[in-house]
């Protein structure tokens, strides 16, 4: 049984289609119940929809409850919620109150979903799970006026290697995928035209958000005693590479 987080749109419906076509139970995480209930008919069955602000720990308390009282147990988290924060504002400029949102969800948020999963992947028989966290290419090299989203977004891999480290006694997996241009709403701006690190103005490509979602299901699917550590998954022409 999996939580995914952020499962309103974008990579985590995308994630939770691809889950539930394979047979997994998934229960969808996210602010917008009406989004989580879209995404719930596009794919019925084992699936339970719970609106949860994942900066707030009470609600993420909540999420994993009501998932081992529907399901049992928890087998993997996709920690996929997220926010991009301002578009386009210098740091000189950027008002404190947008950089503690991103932080909040992205990393916060993050911290608390990964919490809640040990407890209950800890305790639970047979024992383990695996979390996902969904990084971003901004993980290793920032876009310009991007400082919270970057900034979080290194701290991901940080959680991650901690997880996957203090995990080893539990017999929890934690590994990161690092997505680039993936197709969803958050990327549209891509395809009009993206500020680069030189100045110009640039439409970059995009990728089916579906190929995001198979190497998801890849890492899932792997046994406790195998982990991808870290994946990186992005449109093969986008400015990644060299990028700067």
């Amino acid at each position: 049984m999996a939580v995914v987080t952020g499962a309103g749109s974008g990579v985590g419906r995308a994630v939770t289609l691809e889950l539930r076509d394979k047979g997994w139970a998934v229960v969808l995480a996210g602010r917008g119940a009406a989004a989580l209930e879209e995404t719930a008919a596009l794919t019925p069955g084992e699936v339970l929809a719970v609106p949860t602000d994942v900066t707030r720990p009470a609600e993420v308390d909540a999420l994993f409850a009501a998932a081992g009282e529907r399901f049992g147990r928890v087998d993997l988290l996709f920690n996929n919620a997220g926010m991009s924060g301002p578009a386009g504002v210098p740091v000189a400029e950027l008002e404190y109150d947008d950089w503690l949102r991103v932080v909040n969800v992205n990393l916060n948020g993050a911290f608390l979903c990964a919490r809640a999963a040990f407890r209950m992947m800890a305790r639970q028989e047979p024992r383990g799970g695996r979390i996902i966290n969904n990084g971003s290419v901004s993980a290793h090299a920032p876009r310009p006026d991007s400082a919270p989203y970057t900034a979080t977004k290194h701290a991901m891999t940080g959680l991650t290697k901690s997880l996957s480290l203090d995990g080893r006694a539990h017999r929890i997996a934690c590994g990161q995928i690092d997505i680039g241009n993936a197709a969803t709403e958050m990327t549209r701006r891509m395809r009009d035209g993206i500020p680069q690190a030189n100045g110009e103005l640039l439409a970059e490509p995009v990728m089916d958000v579906a190929d995001v979602a198979r190497t998801v299901r890849h890492m899932a699917e792997l046994p406790l005693e195998a982990n991808v550590q870290f994946a990186t998954v992005l449109a093969t022409a986008m400015p990644y590479i060299g990028r700067g």
